[in-house]
């Protein structure tokens, strides 16, 4: 099956819409072939604000149907206690609010933008997926994530290179509590060394430290950075390192 077989099959469908690589192309290519589609963003303390400015942007360059639903993932008390299965309450509850949601706007078929790259397995988040019968397309038809980066690529779509990023929750060692105040500090953070040119990173929380990870490649440039760095930083923590194995 292609996504245009797909979507022949199913011509009215809610997208669950995080404003990423896949979910992005996902809404293109359901518009593309002629679906009835609507996108769905869910807004939490778990997305970083830019995630939203691109959603947006993203529909508005597509012309695409986009909604906006509130959901508050620190009210769960089983989230915020971060346990190794977290990602599948999290899940169960953003999916199930975009399920009611799309459900009232008349939509029975919901769509995410897992690809045939991501490792199904028993991962906690894949199987609140699968619990709540949430398709995937672009994984049922055999698309993998660079796959969806080139043919984003060819639609136009600006977000073809942009990096994949997990939520801010998976900045937080497991077992440690999710807090207000910690996922806010780390969007800080992280929105700061976007704005000094880095890409691809992460900042995690060790105990009331940060650690930067960061590609090979970008580490003299944050070695230049490093007291800008620490005055922005400094503040929120009590020490901030340098993972230097480096990430990818």
């Amino acid at each position: 099956m292609n996504l245009q077989e797909f979507f022949a099959e199913n011509p009215r469908v809610a997208i669950a819409f995080s404003g990423g690589v896949d979910s992005s192309y996902l809404l293109y290519a359901a518009l593309h072939y002629g679906a009835r589609a609507r996108a769905y963003y869910v807004n939490s303390a778990f997305q970083p604000a830019f995630e939203l400015e691109d959603a947006r942007r993203l529909a508005g360059e597509l012309n695409a149907d986009m909604k906006v639903l509130p959901v508050d993932v620190l009210a769960s008390e089983t989230v915020t206690a971060n346990p190794p299965d977290r990602c599948y309450h999290c899940k169960q509850m953003i999916f199930r609010t975009i399920l009611a949601a799309a459900e009232a706007d008349g939509f029975t078929v919901l769509l995410d933008g897992t690809n045939a790259s991501d490792d199904a397995g028993d991962r906690p988040g894949m199987r609140a997926l699968r619990e709540l019968s949430v398709r995937s397309p672009l994984r049922e038809c055999g698309l993998t994530k660079r796959d969806v980066r080139m043919l984003s690529r060819d639609a136009g779509l600006f977000t073809w290179d942009k990096p994949a990023y997990a939520c801010l929750a998976t900045r937080i060692p497991t077992g440690q509590p999710i807090t207000a105040r910690d996922l806010a500090v780390t969007e800080a953070a992280e929105s700061d060394l976007f704005s000094l040119g880095f890409t691809d990173f992460r900042v995690r929380l060790v105990g009331r430290s940060a650690k930067i990870q960061l590609p090979a490649a970008q580490m003299p440039g944050l070695l230049e950075h490093r007291q800008e760095i620490l005055q922005r930083l400094g503040p929120d923590y009590d020490g901030v390192w340098l993972d230097l194995e480096g990430r990818g």
